[in-house]
């Protein structure tokens, strides 16, 4: 499943180059380090011989399998641009929205790490529109990192993310102060080493992932672990929408009563959705499939996805798109 390989993907194909980059780098990122942020907008740093993809020239376009939705639509500028929007977030009230952008999906991740660019931006929706997004910074200036796959619920925030001092692809939490994400720090062994969460996404004291572990149907399965009594409880695996396929990126709604998931469908990602019925998760049912995946949902029950757009078998450009809620 090809997911832009997600960031989880992303982060440990460029695993090894950041340690060695780390190490063989070390002088020119260390040295005369700054001490703030970089200033770059998206469009300085899209090649200028990227084109920009649409539905108009998409061979491989949603397709919807619900009339609860209208038929999905990308997200105008300044969210999507000719780079690679992912992996997005939408806050239940509609009005925020954080996603993961790199500039060229042609580049190779350890490149990513350096571009200053590539992580997890934000916008602001005002009125009808969507404003500039802006960089969340989740590292101290000058350092080395690659954030991404954000699950948020109040103030407290998960990400995933390949940095310096760690081995492999972790799992951080970050607290919102005023405006600004803080405080980041590694969600410990518990979770990675022993329950071996992936990616998350955080409802209440539940946090529910997939993972390769043990036990499970088959490749990505999605579990949940509840903190109680301070500690997170065995995983239980969501053995009702599980396969012996890849079932992953999970998102519960609100209210608590309905899980979507990616699962790979004909071939290409696809979006599901169980609905959770007196206690008892129901089958799986098809809701947009072809190169979509990872959704999360205001309450107004929009959804929000991302889409792949794909030319001679290779991905070139991802867009975040919508599917409203019909009336």
């Amino acid at each position: 499943m090809v997911m832009m390989m997600k960031i989880l993907s992303l982060v440990a194909l460029m695993l090894g180059a950041l340690l060695v980059s780390a190490v063989m780098l070390s002088g020119c990122i260390n040295e005369g380090s700054s001490e703030t942020y970089p200033d770059l907008t998206r469009g300085e740093v899209i090649p200028d011989d990227i084109q920009k993809r649409g539905p108009e020239t998409d061979i491989y376009a949603p397709i919807l399998y619900s009339t609860e939705f209208q038929e999905p639509v990308p997200l105008p500028y300044p969210i999507n641009t000719a780079g690679a929007e992912d992996s997005p977030f939408i806050l239940p009230d509609g009005n925020t929205l954080y996603f993961f952008f790199t500039p060229d999906v042609r580049v190779a991740p350890e490149k990513q790490l350096l571009d200053e660019v590539t992580g997890i931006w934000v916008s602001k929706k005002e009125g009808d529109s969507w404003q500039e997004p802006a960089r969340v910074w989740l590292q101290d200036p000058g350092k080395l990192s690659l954030d991404g796959a954000v699950s948020i619920e109040g103030n407290k925030m998960y990400f995933a993310s390949a940095r310096e001092g760690y081995a492999g692809v972790n799992i951080f939490t970050a607290t919102l102060m005023g405006a600004k994400w803080e405080d980041w720090e590694y969600v410990g062994d518990r979770l990675m080493k022993e329950i071996k969460i992936g990616e998350v996404h955080l409802h209440g004291n539940e946090l529910y992932f997939h993972s390769d572990r043990e036990g499970g149907k088959g490749g990505y399965d999605i579990w949940v672990t509840t903190y109680e009594g301070g500690s997170w409880s065995d995983p239980v695996n969501m053995a009702a929408v599980n396969t012996e396929g890849m079932d992953g990126y999970p998102f519960v709604s609100s209210d608590g009563n309905e899980l979507w998931f990616t699962r790979t469908y004909m071939g290409t990602p696809a979006i599901f959705r169980s609905r959770n019925v007196e206690g008892v998760w129901q089958e799986p049912e098809l809701i947009v499939s072809q190169f979509a995946g990872e959704p999360t949902l205001d309450d107004a029950g929009n959804i929000y996805f991302v889409h792949h757009y794909y030319e001679n078998s290779a991905m070139i450009e991802a867009d975040i798109y919508v599917a409203y809620r019909a009336t």
